[in-house]
């Protein structure tokens, strides 16, 4: 009896991986996926952001500015990528989000140092998301004052007294009070439309496929962009009732501040959630079943929730990192979304955002289509 036992349930196992093994889709997310998202967020994730992106506003170009400017960037807190002319300029690049500081260092800065003042440095800071400019806020002053006092020969003298040198000024723009749902709500936006969407979207035609409707579908005299239409366009609805709850809650229950304009926030969300139902009927057309396409969604929504700098800052994350959020709907969402809400931007200033999450559209209706008529086959 024992060893009969052993030889059904060896059989049964035996079939069972078999069975696993003719489903490549579910065989991969069991082995691969873990090991990559292990690997990718490991190297990836940071919560102490190094390597943030400012820029620097200084008229004069003395010898202790320089000394400052280069210890911010030994410290690999601050990487200057812009020196702007114009205070026009400085203004819109961190209105834009394309730095995350502006450190300002006035014309008569070593004229004051040199007579013994106490010159000061005004730095305006991007706190939208304040986690990612504590750190580096909290360690300026410090490196600022060494490095001046390093330049002028006595950082010795320094040691033995706590008397500062400078005098940090610190605009925190946007979210002044560090407020963390003026953060996390706007980003809950596309979170949550990203998860209901994908999901429900892909499951549209596996369903089909298992409940033998599909031949009453194929039936019909519509042609592939037809039948997407179809299913794509009730989730699309069902989206916009979506946003208009998730936008009055943020509205009545967190006090989120709305300083844009309505009618861009709603354009970049139409946006968006039409790439989402089309990316999810997508994963659809390459799932067998039901399973397979929650299996899809769930190996696309964990990357583009710790990789669009929803939960962990973007610019705390390597550049390769950076670069495969970028190829995220969400991540350029987040940043339209954000900038609208909190900041008030305008099309200059965030248009190229838009015209990054308009490109998914077309490239998801041409990935669709071409894989419903090879599933068709």
């Amino acid at each position: 009896m024992i060893r009969l036992f052993f030889v059904r349930l060896g059989a049964i196992l035996a079939k069972e991986f078999v069975q696993m093994r003719r489903d490549r889709v579910t065989f991969a997310m069991m082995l691969g996926v873990p090991l990559l998202l292990l690997i990718l967020f490991g190297y990836a994730i940071n919560t102490d952001p190094k390597r943030l992106d400012a820029a620097l506003l200084a008229t004069g170009q003395d010898h202790y500015s320089r000394a400052i400017v280069s210890a911010l960037e030994v410290s690999n807190y601050y990487r200057f990528v812009a020196r702007p002319q114009t205070d026009a300029e400085a203004e819109g690049m961190i209105q834009s989000g394309k730095v995350s500081f502006l450190v300002i260092i006035p014309s008569d800065f070593a004229a004051r140092i040199d007579r013994g003042d106490k010159p000061q440095i005004l730095i305006e800071a991007d706190a939208t998301d304040p986690a990612a400019a504590s750190n580096a806020i909290g360690a300026l002053g410090q490196l600022a004052d060494r490095a001046l006092l390093r330049e002028q020969g006595k950082e010795r003298e320094a040691a033995e007294t706590q008397n500062q040198q400078l005098s940090i000024v610190v605009h925190k723009r946007y979210n002044p009070d560090g407020i963390s749902q003026y953060f996390i709500v706007p980003g809950l936006l596309g979170v949550i439309l990203q998860m209901t969407m994908v999901m429900m979207t892909s499951i549209a035609l596996t369903r089909e496929i298992e409940r033998g409707t599909m031949e009453n579908l194929l039936a019909m005299p519509a042609n592939g962009f037809e039948i997407m239409a179809g299913k794509v366009l009730p989730f699309f609805i069902v989206g916009a009732v979506q946003v208009t709850v998730i936008l009055t809650a943020a509205k009545v229950l967190f006090h989120v501040p709305f300083v844009g304009h309505l009618g861009m926030l709603l354009l970049g969300v139409l946006i968006f959630v039409l790439s989402m139902v089309l990316l999810g009927y997508t994963f659809s057309t390459l799932a067998r079943s039901q399973m397979q396409a929650m299996q899809l969604t769930f190996f696309f929504f964990l990357p583009s929730i710790l990789m669009s700098g929803f939960m962990f800052p973007f610019h705390g994350m390597p550049m390769w990192a950076q670069d495969i959020g970028n190829l995220l709907p969400m991540t350029h969402f987040l940043r339209v979304v954000r900038a609208v809400m909190l900041k008030g931007a305008n099309w200059s200033e965030i248009g190229a955002e838009f015209a990054a999450l308009a490109a998914f559209v077309p490239v998801f209706i041409v990935l669709a289509l071409l894989r419903f008529r090879r599933t068709l086959d």
